[in-house]
């Protein structure tokens, strides 16, 4: 499993709820983007998000990231601080 772990500033609140609204009445991902899943965090009061982008594989990861990184900064929530493309190691559930 690969993560794409991208951090906004500069977050709108109003911005983040439009922009989730569009993603739950999409149809799923862009054209060409193969996610497993999505996980999106918000902390309103410093104005931040967290977007976690899952993967089955490195190619699928690095594929969207070169989509999300041609797309308009106007479709984001904030400003891109930065980007982590990860494997997972360890994931722990009860």
């Amino acid at each position: 499993m690969y993560t794409r772990v991208v951090r906004f500033t500069g977050v709108d609140a109003d911005k983040m709820e439009r922009m989730l609204a569009q993603i739950k009445q999409a149809d799923g991902p862009p054209p060409g983007i193969n996610t497993t899943g999505l996980t999106v965090l918000h902390d309103a009061s410093q104005g931040t998000a967290v977007v976690l982008q899952e993967f089955s594989t490195e190619a699928d990861m690095n594929e969207a990231a070169r989509i999300f990184d041609a797309m308009d900064a106007g479709e984001t929530p904030g400003t891109r601080a930065s980007v982590d493309a990860c494997e997972r190691k360890l994931e722990l559930e009860p």
